[in-house]
């Protein structure tokens, strides 16, 4: 089937496409996104002649830099010039921390089962993914001690071979161990917390997220580290 150009750079935000590494194409206009496969492919050529990939690795950092920066003179609608703050009571060292992640993991045996599909495919996951958008999150209890065999990861909205392969690119618990054990922060709670986060986003502002932080409040959770994905 025939595709548009701007088609194609949309495919990859919660598209055909679907990758987190490239999802910012979709905010470039036709212009910029053509000059940035034109700067692609040469150094792609120059990686044949040189065997140097660290350009092609930075050409992608800096442009993923370029469509999600504000930019003087250009609108990028995640873009807020304020937020709420609310200053830590206790030093990091004396407080509770939990981990809250927006990637889609679970443990294995306790599949959130998403329409009431038991063991859907990734593949499932990405092509249902304008059910997914409509429909209000589910959020999974994880203990932060489970060893990376027994996590699995399902999210309609990004490629997750990364965080499959290796749990702690979206979901770092193992760092917040090792910080509890050396006296940085001052507990870890002995639950992490994750939903795929390609869901109804006024159901989070409205419902799933106040009720979400009354629960960590009553759970005496201090401070929480957020992983969007």
């Amino acid at each position: 089937m025939a595709e548009s150009f701007e088609e194609f750079r949309r495919s990859f935000s919660y598209g055909s496409r679907s990758d987190l590494n490239f999802k910012f194409l979709k905010s470039l206009p036709d212009d910029e996104a053509a000059e940035f496969f034109r700067q692609l492919l040469e150094a792609l050529g120059d990686a044949y002649d040189h065997g140097d990939l660290d350009r092609l690795v930075q050409l992608a950092i800096d442009w993923q830099i370029r469509g999600y920066a504000p930019e003087e003179g250009v609108s990028r609608r995640w873009v807020y010039e304020d937020g709420p703050f609310a200053e830590p009571a206790k030093p990091l060292s004396e407080s509770r921390v939990a981990l809250f992640t927006s990637s889609g993991h679970f443990v294995a045996g306790d599949d959130p089962r998403p329409f009431g599909i038991e063991e859907m495919t990734q593949e499932e996951a990405e092509e249902r993914i304008g059910e997914f958008i409509k429909s209000p999150p589910t959020l999974s209890r994880i203990p932060v001690d489970t060893v990376h065999e027994e996590l699995r990861v399902r999210h309609g909205g990004y490629d997750i071979t990364s965080a499959a392969t290796d749990p702690g690119v979206t979901f770092p618990a193992a760092v917040l161990r090792e910080l509890a054990a050396e006296g940085v922060i001052g507990d870890l709670h002995p639950d992490a917390f994750s939903f795929p986060g390609a869901t109804a986003q006024m159901r989070i502002v409205k419902e799933s997220g106040p009720a979400w932080a009354r629960m960590l409040a009553e759970e005496e959770v201090d401070l929480v580290l957020l992983v969007p994905v």
